[in-house]
Formats: structure tokens, sequence, C-alpha cells
């Protein structure tokens, strides 16, 4: 269960100000229920990794990003990680250029001591005062912060959605198309018809952003690059690096120096 700095999250739905933010920490395999809330909500990690699931999309979340959810959007979280969370909760009404679709965006420094500072006001802040002057930065900062087309497609079909989650409970295993289908009850062709019709992506594509996700994850943890090119079955350090690379157009070591950094 987490331990909250402030008023719960139902509670804060109708505190009168546009931007409130919450804080909780979780332990590794914690998760939370599927739910909505009536505002808008930026789920960041200031330390730690979490898993998001929307009903299109499973998004991973390491400490760098966060993930804007509009509001009455079903999700829930499974933390990956110990996992120190703050949120916060954007009422309709406030212009945000993320608008009505789940974005992952980039924390800049300047948002995440801003998301902190909005953090040790209290949940009515007093205006006009600091906190209302935190929310306008926050909100200037959001609109302005870099999105990235970082989720996993979730299908609907259920023969897909079997293959998917055994892709997924072990995605360094190297398993044919073949083998997959016949655990799903289905032909190699359809899966590959399916894939691009339920997940936009071609099967390969769809197994990369699984395993740039667990990748994620693991860095997050703590593992070396090493062994997180072996658990997911990669020939080499170099081979992962490479993946790793093309995809997020830094090195996995650099991205260890900024998780180290924030």
């Amino acid at each position: 269960m987490p331990v909250t700095t402030h008023m719960s999250p139902e509670e804060l739905q109708i505190v009168p100000r546009p931007i409130v933010a919450w804080a909780g920490r979780y332990k590794m395999g914690d998760h939370t229920s599927p739910h909505t809330h009536p505002r808008a909500q930026l789920l960041y990690a200031v330390e730690g990794v979490m898993r998001v699931l929307t009903p299109n999309s499973v998004w991973t979340i390491p400490s760098q990003r966060a993930l804007w959810v509009p509001a009455n959007v079903e999700h829930h979280a499974f933390m990956m990680s110990d996992l120190e969370m703050r949120t916060l909760y954007v009422t309709t009404d406030v212009p945000v250029a993320l608008g009505q679709e789940c974005r992952a965006i980039s924390v800049s420094s300047l948002l995440r001591e801003l998301i902190l500072g909005l953090i040790e006001e209290p949940a009515e802040y007093p205006v006009p005062g600091r906190g209302e002057h935190l929310t306008a930065l926050i909100l200037m900062e959001i609109n302005r912060a870099a999105t990235h087309s970082v989720e996993i497609p979730w299908p609907q079909d259920r023969r897909l959605q079997t293959v998917c989650h055994s892709i997924m409970n072990s995605p360094g295993v190297n398993r044919t198309i073949e083998e997959l289908a016949d655990a799903a009850g289905a032909s190699a062709r359809t899966l590959i018809r399916l894939f691009p019709k339920e997940t936009g992506l071609k099967y390969r594509q769809w197994v990369q952003q699984v395993q740039i996700a667990d990748a994620i994850c693991r860095l997050g943890r703590g593992e070396s690059i090493a062994r997180i090119s072996d658990a997911l079955g990669y020939a080499s350090p170099s081979a992962f690096s490479a993946m790793f690379k093309r995809i997020f157009g830094i090195a996995p070591n650099q991205y260890l120096q900024m998780k180290t950094e924030n």
C-alpha cells in the first residue's frame, strides 16, 4: 500500500484549484486497481519504474518521463521497482496541449523541481501565492515537453492477447510465430495479419517494443547492460546497445547516467 503525504486522490478531485499534487510510495510488485479520475492526471515517478495499462496500450514509465492520462480514462499501474510517485491532477478546463490521448512526455529538471515544489504546498494553496505561480510554470513546462511514442499497443482480439501476454511475460525467449500460434489456437498467417490490424505494428516491431520496455525496467533497477542483453536474447551487449540507441537516440550507459543525475 502507498504511503501518502497529502490528501487522498479522491479528496483531491474536488479541491478548488486547477492543479493539485499527490505523493505516494510503493514497493516493487505493488499495483493499483483499474480506475478513473474526473481530472486529467500526470503520473510521474521521482525514483523507480512503473508500467501503466490503459484500454489500448501498455506504457513503461521511468523517472525521466511522465504519463499524461486524460480525465475519465481507465488505467492501472504495476510497480516494476520500489517507486516514489508524484502525481498532478489537472481540471478539465485547464488548456493542456497534450489533449485527450495518453502521452508519455520528457520531464525536464525544471518540471521535476516544480512538481516537488507543489507537493510542499497545501492542497488548497493560497491564491495569489507561491502555489499559484508553481502551477502556472508547471503548465508551461508540460505544454513545451517533448512527447515519446514508446507505448506498447494492446490488441482487443483474445487470441492475439494470449500471444502478447506470453511475449510480455518472457520477452527474452526466442519463439517462432508458429509456436505462438499453436499456443493461441490460431494459424501463423492469422497472427501475422492480426498484429498490424490490431496494434499498428508488425510482429517483430511489437516484440521489439516489449523488449525496449523490459530493458527500461531493468535499467531502472540498476541491472548491468551485459545482464540485460543476455536476458533479452541479444548476441552481445553491443548488439543490444545498438538497438537501444536506434530507438532512443542515446546509448544505455548514457541513459543510466541521466537516471543518476535525476
